[in-house]
């Protein structure tokens, strides 16, 4: 199953493992996916003399990782080939105490923290390129703490369940039997849901305060340059971020980077992280700052969790997010008809029909992915006009499964308390309304600022973005704004990242000449 390879890529990878791990399988005897399961695992265990199968028939295909015969909580059910054995290896390598994805001690404080015996258990497709961090994130939190536990279940082996709990989209995460969360998240936001749920210890989490000369908050191109230029400025800094890469991790690839003539979002921000590390940049990811505070010339940021860090400046690069429609039914039916990824939950849709609202390069492409899934994509634009580009706009039309309309407002998801049924749109030149009845609604309209924590501290517009001027200063002394998240034209990778170095420089030039506004 395993080429040759990537059999010597595992033995690399666990070759220094400490402990014992057993795979402790249960598999029925005339399951279909039983040969290619022990097959993987089999292949996995050969790996390291420190790994071993132990193999019982049952009634479900599964199997659970034990470390020194006692068990971790991580189960998985399924074969977790494609963008899942990643997970599996990583659940080995972690539950060891290493890999490059383990958090810093105050995140990993904030886990051992959570109150009660959680029971967490998400499902996923191996073709989902999100589903691997909610895994990744909550196998972690499993080895972390004892009162944890995580099973991952492939959505695709165990249909009927899905079906029972009427799962549209994926990655779904119940904890407790209860739907938790749907789609994408970072680690930072999923142990937050959990904190919001079920409480954490008091006392677990002492609220520290560090000083800085400067205090990023934001990991993406923006955040990223901000942090390199103030370092090399010889400022001692801290970068804040609930993911160092932000918005461009959900980028598969990119080709106007000026000099990489292609590279991915991935593999961006993981430059990005090793550049801010090249330097006495101090890295805080997975977190989430709730407020800022001034007092005197210094600002107080709040995180969640209790940490403070303390500076005479402070550069905001927290980025957009996908923007929401905002009209009844949305909230109520994600991860039950609603969606955001056509990559992810597209194959929920498999011969239904479903509609994508927007009409820019994103909804287009969109609607081309799903038209080779579904029976029938529906595009509704809001403008006179598609905005994606013609090439995109021409493929689209030239699919017969494809029906586009313009000048149309969505006015409210439909659906049965269980599942969308319907979306109701008005034709906005004859303000005649008509309800299309369908089975999914993915939703395409751009972006958002990440502001919300802001807005009564500086200057917004009507959009949300924060307002500077062409040096990036706000109209508070000492807090600067770059990248999506300010009202700087065009957003894109390269201007974001210019925009976070003359953030720094700004920032610094109001430094050494010890004004408070250099306006």
């Amino acid at each position: 199953m395993l080429d040759t390879s990537l059999k010597e890529q595992v033995r690399n990878i666990f070759a220094d493992l400490s402990a014992v791990y057993t795979l402790d399988i249960t598999v029925p005897a005339q399951n279909e996916s039983r040969g290619e399961l022990l097959e993987l695992l089999g292949e996995v265990a050969a790996s390291s003399d420190k790994i071993s199968c132990n193999v019982q028939e049952g009634d479900t295909l599964e199997f659970s990782l034990l470390k020194n015969g006692n068990n971790t909580g991580i189960k998985f059910r399924g074969v977790p080939t494609g963008h899942e054995f990643t997970s599996l290896l990583l659940a080995i390598l972690n539950s060891d105490g290493k890999g490059k994805n383990i958090p810093d001690e105050g995140v990993c404080k904030r886990v051992r923290s959570l109150k009660g015996n959680i029971r967490l258990t998400t499902y996923v497709s191996l073709t989902c390129t999100n589903c691997p961090d909610v895994v990744q994130a909550l196998n972690l939190m499993a080895i972390l703490n004892d009162g944890v536990s995580h099973e991952t279940v492939d959505g695709a082996l165990y249909q009927e369940e899905a079906d029972a709990l009427k799962i549209q989209a994926v990655p779904s995460v119940f904890a407790d039997g209860e739907l938790l969360h749907v789609g994408k998240a970072g680690f930072g936001e999923l142990l937050g849901k959990l904190a919001d749920r079920y409480g954490v210890n008091a006392g677990e989490n002492e609220v520290s305060e560090k000083r800085y000369d400067a205090v990023v908050i934001g990991g993406g191109p923006a955040g990223s340059a901000a942090a390199v230029y103030s370092a090399r400025k010889g400022l001692k800094v801290a970068v804040l971020a609930e993911r160092i890469g932000g918005q461009v991790k959900e980028t598969a690839g990119i080709e106007n980077l000026i000099s990489v003539p292609h590279t991915t979002g991935e593999q961006l921000a993981a430059d990005l992280k090793t550049h801010m590390q090249a330097y006495s940049v101090d890295l805080f990811e997975y977190r989430k700052v709730e407020k800022i505070e001034i007092s005197g010339s210094e600002k107080i940021v709040s995180v969640a969790g209790g940490e403070k860090l303390i500076a005479p400046a402070v550069i905001i690069a927290t980025g957009a997010s996908w923007r929401r429609l905002n009209v009844a039914g949305e909230q109520e039916y994600i991860g039950r008809g609603v969606a955001f990824c056509p990559h992810c939950d597209g194959p929920f849709y498999k011969g239904k029909h479903v509609a994508v609202v927007g009409g820019g390069n994103s909804g287009i492409e969109a609607a081309i992915d799903l038209a080779g899934i579904c029976s029938k994509v529906t595009v509704f634009e809001f403008l006179d006009d598609l905005k994606a580009d013609s090439i995109l706009q021409e493929k689209a039309k030239s699919l017969s499964n494809v029906e586009i309309f313009v000048a149309s407002q969505t006015m409210e998801i439909i659906g049965d308390g269980e599942k969308v049924t319907g979306i109701r749109v008005k034709n906005r030149k004859t303000e005649a309304e008509r309800v299309t009845e369908l089975d999914g609604v993915f939703v395409q309209i751009g972006l958002v600022a990440n502001s919300a924590a802001f807005k009564d501290l500086v200057s917004v517009n009507r959009a949300g973005e924060i307002e500077i001027d062409a040096r990036c200063r706000t109209n508070q002394p000492g807090i600067y704004a770059a990248g999506d998240v300010a009202t700087t034209p065009y957003k894109q990778i390269i201007i974001s990242m210019g925009e976070g170095a003359k953030a720094a420089l700004s920032a610094f030039e109001d430094r050494i000449r010890g004004v408070t506004d250099a306006r």
